[in-house]
Formats: C-alpha cells, structure tokens, sequence
C-alpha cells in the first residue's frame, strides 16, 4: 500500500518539527497526530512522511529531525521502525531498544536541536 501525503501537511509536519526544534522539546507521535489532522491512515501517513524525512535529512547530511518523535509510552524513545529507518540510512546499528538505542537517539536529538536547518524554498 502506498501512502501519500499532502503538500499542505507535509508543510505542517515540518513547521511543527521546526518549533518543538526551536523550543528543545519532543513531541510524541499521538500529539503530532492530532495537531497535523491528517487523514485516515493517519498513523501509516505519518511514519512515511518521518521516513522520507529522514533520507531527506540523511541525504544532506542533516541530522535526522524525525528522532523528535516520541513515543508516549515509558522508554520516550521513538518507535522501532525509527531505528530501523536509521539503520537503513546508515546512522545507527544495533538493537532498537536498550541502552545503545537510547544513547544513539539521545545524541541525535541533541545534534538536532543544534543544527540550522535551511530554509524550505516557498513555490512561486
């Protein structure tokens, strides 16, 4: 199944992404949910925006501003599928829960709340 997302909340991923960035916060995938409003499949809709994001982010040689994404559960660790998209990218290798992962995704954020990301060009 192919998921696609608008442009109109691809714009609105990447401005909330940007001021929970900006305010050194995380924000978990059920509050992302909920402010985006995105339509039915929501959930998957949203994982492949944060993956494209991702290789987006990895391409450039960006940190990776989908590690801003939490889960709500006791870990506030992203989902498994985040590390695996990591490891995919080549950013991180190993197990997607434990110490490693939370150290890896700690350093991550890290980079990220550091990092200056440009600007996205506005279409004409």
């Amino acid at each position: 199944m192919s998921v696609r997302i608008s442009r109109v909340h691809w714009d609105a991923l990447l401005n909330e992404l940007e001021l929970v960035r900006q305010q050194r916060h995380l924000v978990t995938y059920r509050a992302l949910l909920e402010r985006l409003q995105l339509p039915t499949p929501a959930m998957q809709t949203l994982t492949a925006a944060l993956e494209h994001l991702a290789a987006l982010d990895a391409r450039a040689e960006q940190p990776l501003r989908s590690s801003l994404v939490i889960s709500q559960g006791a870990s506030r660790l992203p989902r498994t599928g985040f590390f695996e998209c990591a490891e995919r990218l080549n950013r991180f290798c190993g197990p997607s829960d434990g110490i490693a992962a939370a150290s890896w995704h700690a350093a991550e954020v890290v980079r990220v709340f550091e990092f200056q990301y440009p600007q996205p060009a506005k279409p004409k």
